[in-house]
């Protein structure tokens, strides 16, 4: 917890000091002689009140911590809802995906995985699917068509080699379609598209890294980048937008043998490139070594992609607490007093 004004907190030394005001008063009290026929049934009586006269006083003093609190406006961090939010899911369907170290394979655990994650969104959040290999696809742009994403999900199909670099570029050319992100590099228009004119990109101005709250991207890959750019740089046009990329490795350390064009190839997780693009994002990056691990990480995901974290000023419920305290101690007074609370 944290407090916007918090010099009011010096305030609080004045509790002492009423709390060492209210014990001299009882003592003077104390002090002054009292003559009554029967000592036993005074003392009975004055037990009896001692017990409970304390306790409206103690409350009062309280409530006035708690307004003193409430002066120097606390806040906390809280997890709230997002609104507008985009999610984008790149998802690597490059040949390694058909190894079977997940079962039944990659793909497939993939795909299940990523149908299950879409379903447990909530209905206001926009989702995007793309798909790389050696060009990266948008295989259904941002929608709230859940059945829509479901089809692009089941629709996915392998291809040769591996370009990590285009599938997080076009993820933030679907999450930005006006940013002017040039998508002929990692998308399959063809050499004639690539020689043609292409607008210039938008200057971006560098925001805080992790600060966008309206969208996230999910990136699955299982092994490392064989064409393509730089995957890293990638991860800092994202970062430049605040856009966090959460990554995810599918498969196991020691790999999986692969039957590709009549060779047998190991195909292995490059974690290292994988948790490096999180850390640039300010994401975090997560291991998936079986299909049900990699539901587990999913459904951890699906929280906290749509949730943003938001100081919370809560000046009015300590206020609220203390006028509650105060009307207590001032039932529990009149109740047992009347109006002489002493």
């Amino acid at each position: 917890m944290t407090f916007l004004w918090p010099e009011a907190l010096w305030l609080l030394l004045a509790v002492p000091a009423l709390v060492a005001a209210y014990v001299f008063l009882l003592r003077r009290r104390k002090s002054r002689t009292l003559r009554v026929s029967s000592l036993a049934i005074a003392r009975e009586a004055l037990g009896r009140r001692d017990r409970r006269r304390h306790l409206p006083p103690a409350i009062l003093l309280v409530a006035i911590a708690a307004l003193i609190v409430a002066i120097a406006r606390p806040a906390t961090i809280l997890s709230l809802p997002g609104f507008e939010q985009t999610v984008i899911l790149a998802i690597d369907v490059s040949a390694s995906m058909q190894a079977t170290d997940v079962e039944p394979n990659r793909l497939a655990a993939a795909q299940h995985a990523a149908t299950e994650f879409v379903r447990a969104l909530p209905r206001t959040v926009r989702v995007g699917i793309v798909s790389f290999a050696g060009t990266a696809a948008v295989a259904q742009g941002p929608t709230l068509d859940r059945q829509a994403l479901e089809d692009a999900i089941e629709g996915l199909r392998l291809g040769p080699s591996t370009n990590v670099y285009g599938g997080i570029a076009l993820s933030l050319a679907a999450m930005f379609p006006d940013a002017g992100i040039e998508l002929e590099q990692f998308t399959d228009l063809g050499a004639a598209a690539m020689h043609a004119e292409k607008p210039h990109p938008k200057p971006v101005a560098k925001v805080a890294v992790g600060s966008y709250r309206s969208g996230a991207i999910v990136l699955l890959s299982d092994g490392q980048k064989t064409m393509g750019g730089n995957p890293l740089d990638a991860a800092q046009m994202a970062a430049a937008r605040g856009v966090k990329v959460y990554t995810v490795g599918l498969g196991t350390a020691e790999g999986s043998l692969i039957s590709y064009r009549g060779m047998t190839i190991r195909v292995k997780l490059d974690e290292d490139t994988l948790k490096e693009i999180a850390r640039i994002t300010g994401a975090q990056y997560f291991n998936a070594t079986s299909a049900e691990s990699l539901r587990s990480v999913y459904r951890g995901l699906s929280h906290r992609v749509v949730t943003e974290k938001k100081e919370t000023e809560l000046t009015g419920l300590v206020a609220l607490a203390a006028a509650l305290l105060i009307a207590l101690a001032a039932g529990l007074s009149m109740a047992w007093y009347g109006f002489r609370p002493d």
